[in-house]
């Protein structure tokens, strides 16, 4: 028999699970009336009563222009408020951190880059704490800071906040939000950068309405964030879509996970240019020259029909076509959005990820397979954005901000 203490807590859940069902069908099908938000939601309309003048209470929600009578009192519409509501985002990049102030909407009012000179604990909990500092003095009236989410390359346990792995700095183990939470009592969220900007191209880029595909991310390494049946694919622990470390070449370089010959030391914008100047160095004709190489020049040298350029990125084509097939056999996904510099040079590395595609996959699969750019590119901060909607949605970020007002009642 349950305890009435076991009855109060499971009827404070499903209160909690109840408004953010209703908080999502309004941000994501509004504005709409309360009568349509019960009947996709069968809830009681009382219910949604309640809910709603809870959410308008706390300012998550307003009422907007009526909706046209059909015969009755006609019916209010609501929609999200977003502008009043801020987060920052942070990335924590290889060289840099990026550090955004953002609005519910996606709107980015704020932006500083600067260098990471200390790669070790010490040093990136500095850097972000002075990064996250500084952005809080930058709220105005009718404004407020709602939490902070953060997002890196390497393996985190986004429910302790704990970086598990990192490529590029010494932190591993590191439990970052709770070094972070002396220095705000928001809410901090961390996650993969790849898995984060896959759900902020289902949010607001080039995924939206759409319920499967794949974003595969190739910048210093190569990454994948798979969405299934609109909900973001995660592990036993939260971490799913290493694909730069599928082997590709078992006697190719060693990569830093310790295995030889994965994806990244192939498709990665290092090996790009690396494998660009083992050509050139070896006389190949090209218009290219080792000075100053970069992936940005190689894409654009590939684009206007550079011999050597082509090559390289044809190359790095079929490699990563190779790992998309098993991906298009595995999860079967409507479409896959590619981010990076590398996409710059599309007129020639699309066709060759499209003939692995087809080589290797189930024509049933691949058929009808969009491939894409994504949206965001070079926009690693959007990840943050993602974070915090999805916590909105899922009711922990939306319990946080009604607290004050259900103290109240």
């Amino acid at each position: 028999m349950s305890t009435r203490g076991e009855r109060v807590a499971n009827h404070e859940l499903l209160k909690q699970v109840n408004a953010a069902l209703v908080y999502r069908l309004i941000d994501t099908q509004g504005p709409i009336s309360r009568v349509d938000i019960a009947q996709i939601s069968a809830l009681a309309p009382a219910s949604v009563t309640n809910i709603t003048r809870q959410l308008l209470e706390n300012g998550l929600i307003k009422e907007v222009a009526q909706q046209a009578s059909t015969g009755g009192r006609p019916a209010i519409s609501l929609t999200t408020e977003q502008s009043s509501f801020l987060f920052i985002s942070c990335r924590l990049g290889r060289e840099e951190l990026q550090c955004s102030v953002m609005d519910l909407s996606g709107t980015m009012h704020q932006h500083i880059v600067s260098p990471l000179i200390q790669h070790d604990a010490e040093g990136i909990i500095a850097s972000l704490t002075q990064a996250i500092q500084q952005k809080l003095k930058s709220v105005k009236p009718g404004q407020r800071f709602i939490a902070v989410a953060i997002t890196m390359a390497g393996l985190v346990d986004p429910q302790t906040g704990t970086v598990l792995y990192s490529p590029n700095h010494q932190i591993e183990n590191l439990e970052l939000a709770r070094h972070l939470q002396s220095v705000t009592d928001l809410p901090i969220y961390i996650g993969n950068d790849t898995r984060a900007l896959a759900l902020a191209e289902y949010y607001l880029g080039n995924a939206q309405g759409c319920q499967d595909f794949i974003l595969v991310s190739i910048h210093h390494g190569a990454g994948a964030g798979i969405i299934s049946n609109g909900q973001l694919l995660l592990g036993k622990n939260r971490n799913v879509g290493e694909i730069g470390h599928i082997q590709i070449d078992p006697f190719g370089d060693q990569c830093h996970c310790g295995n030889f010959g994965c994806l990244e030391t192939l498709v990665s914008n290092k090996s790009i240019v690396a494998q660009t100047k083992a050509l050139l160095t070896r006389g190949h004709p090209s218009g290219l020259t080792s000075d100053n190489l970069s992936i940005d020049i190689i894409c654009k040298a590939a684009q206007e029909g550079d011999p050597v350029a082509v090559q390289i990125i044809r190359q790095t084509g079929n490699h990563l076509g190779r790992v998309l097939a098993m991906l298009v056999n595995l999860f079967n996904p409507e479409k896959i959005l590619l981010a990076g510099e590398v996409v710059q040079s599309a007129s020639v590395l699309f066709p060759a990820l499209q003939q692995q595609i087809q080589r290797q996959s189930l024509p049933n699969f691949n058929h009808e397979l969009r491939l894409e750019k994504a949206r965001f590119q070079g926009q690693g901060t959007m990840g943050g954005y993602a974070l915090v909607k999805r916590a909105l949605h899922e009711s922990d970020l939306l319990q946080r901000i009604m607290l004050p007002a259900s103290d109240n009642s």
